[in-house]
């Protein structure tokens, strides 16, 4: 996958994350909306980043979508939880492809969003995974 490519399937990735830390922060409860909106604001600051590296990269950045599918619906802040869960392991899987795909300060960038994205995963899951951003094999 070419640095461009993978950048804007970031770009893509952070689209959908400001989207569904939507979603989580009308059905978070009030003890974690801090934290829901510190990863909100993580991923719109990412996501502007990431168009303005598409631009020097020679590219459109891809626009976000009107809507987005959720991978289940969200009713309470228990749901709210595990989707900011789900968000942080995607994020992280594309970020993940962006470090295999960029080299010197672009893959120190990517390593950086990889990491935190990790984190909050496990800061809202309350477990962590062996390998962020790799799918798990059972």
């Amino acid at each position: 996958m070419s640095a461009l490519a993978a950048t804007q399937a970031a770009l893509a990735a952070e689209h959908a994350a400001v989207y569904g830390y939507g979603v989580v922060g009308g059905r978070i409860d009030a003890g974690r909306r801090a934290e829901a909106t510190a990863a909100y604001e993580a991923h719109r600051a990412r996501r502007d980043a990431l168009r303005r590296t598409v631009r020097d990269l020679g590219g459109a950045p891809v626009a976000a979508e009107a809507a987005y599918g959720l991978p289940f619906t969200v009713t309470d802040p228990a749901g709210a939880v595990r989707l900011a869960a789900v968000l942080e392991d995607r994020v992280a899987g594309v970020y993940s492809d962006l470090v295999r795909a960029t080299e010197g300060r672009a893959r120190g960038e990517a390593a950086a969003a990889l990491r935190e994205a990790a984190v909050r995963a496990v800061r809202w899951r309350g477990s962590d995974v062996t390998f962020p951003g790799l799918a798990e094999r059972v």
